[in-house]
């Protein structure tokens, strides 16, 4: 019974861990940063229920709307143990953009989603920042986005994100696989690191098992390992769209998880091949590193891990020269690191053969 005669407080949303003030500050502000990714085709701003696109169909004959949706998977571990949340959203947009340019789609605009424990503003502004620098590198909008609060499912610090993104390339220009022709030429993006796989493994044995602290320097990094971790992973969207109007480039393959020789196959026709040869490169010291302490066989490093190859592009080998010096111009590490050849059993799946040793 109430002593003093006042009614007793009744339970509220945010008593039971759903902080609605705080998102509506985490909204604003995140909106400056969300405007810098504005394109021309962005109708409104935050705060409507949908994201509005003017699709600009007079510069497509037959425009082909191209979606993709990825998340970044256990790499958020090592952001929310380093309390570093301003990188890891260039990891989710790479994630989706770099699948829709593989097909010669240009994103368009990208929404996102976010889940997280308790609703910290100035965290969700960090993630959002990451996201929208990563909308800006692929040169898409970010239009909208959600964020969910599960107080009752997942503890404070802990977030996940995921995100849609919509690309469009004309009919007559798209990319794929019944492009690609015997001799063509296999050419390699060197990735930034880890990229965005293999978290749960690299994890396990760096810092788990070896008991390795993301403090801690690494002379063969030249860093700390956290960093090393960290690193967001290579945006190619642009670079991609650029080679494609420039040069013969049949398709490209995203280089995440299942490694080289899976993502590349996903992308040759039924009768033919890649081989691809390990010497034309060098991977990153931190692959040796997990290898090494964890000692993983090669094979297993080749299925898990993009070992210094962040996406692939398969054009006709005349075009070969102008490409190496176009992604040159642009900054980007590339390769001749294969090419395409008959199937000595043309009835079966595509393959991918890696031969050689690494440099």
């Amino acid at each position: 019974m109430n002593a003093g005669g006042d009614k007793p407080k009744g339970m509220s949303y945010a008593a039971a861990g759903v902080d609605i003030d705080a998102g509506d500050r985490a909204v604003q502000l995140i909106q400056d940063v969300v405007r810098r990714t504005a394109r021309r085709e962005v109708v409104g701003g935050l705060g409507g229920f949908a994201g509005l696109f003017a699709l600009d169909t007079s510069r497509w004959r037959r425009p082909l709307l191209a979606s993709s949706t990825d998340g970044v998977g256990t790499k958020l571990a090592v952001a929310q143990a380093m309390g570093v949340h301003d990188t890891i959203g260039i990891d989710l947009v790479a994630m989706v953009v770099d699948d829709l340019v593989v097909c010669g789609a240009e994103p368009l605009f990208l929404q996102d989603y976010i889940a997280c424990g308790r609703v910290v503003p100035e965290r969700i502004q960090a993630i959002v920042s990451g996201i929208a620098e990563g909308c800006q590198r692929a040169g898409c909008a970010l239009i909208g986005g959600e964020t969910a609060e599960h107080a009752d499912r997942m503890s404070p610090a802990d977030y996940d994100i995921a995100g849609t993104g919509v690309g469009v390339v004309d009919a007559d220009e798209l990319l794929g696989a019944e492009l690609v022709r015997p001799g063509d030429a296999v050419l390699a993006f060197g990735s930034s690191g880890l990229h965005s796989n293999g978290y749960v493994l690299a994890r396990r044995i760096l810092l788990a098992d070896a008991g390795l602290a993301l403090e801690s320097q690494h002379d063969e990094l030249g860093r700390t390992l956290g960093e090393e971790l960290l690193e967001p992973t290579r945006i190619y969207a642009k670079d991609c769209l650029a080679l494609a109007a420039e040069t013969g480039v049949r398709v490209f393959a995203h280089v995440t998880g299942g490694g080289l020789a899976a993502n590349l196959a996903r992308v040759l026709p039924r009768g033919l091949d890649a081989v691809v040869d390990r010497a034309t490169w060098s991977p990153q010291p931190v692959f040796g590193l997990i290898s090494g302490l964890g000692r993983v066989a090669e094979q297993e490093m080749e299925r898990t891990f993009n070992l210094g190859v962040g996406m692939l592009a398969v054009l006709d080998a005349d075009d070969i020269d102008r490409a190496l010096a176009l992604l040159t111009a642009r900054h980007v590490p590339a390769w001749v690191a294969g090419e395409v050849v008959p199937a000595a059993d043309a009835d079966r799946n595509s393959a991918v053969r890696l031969v050689g040793h690494h440099r």
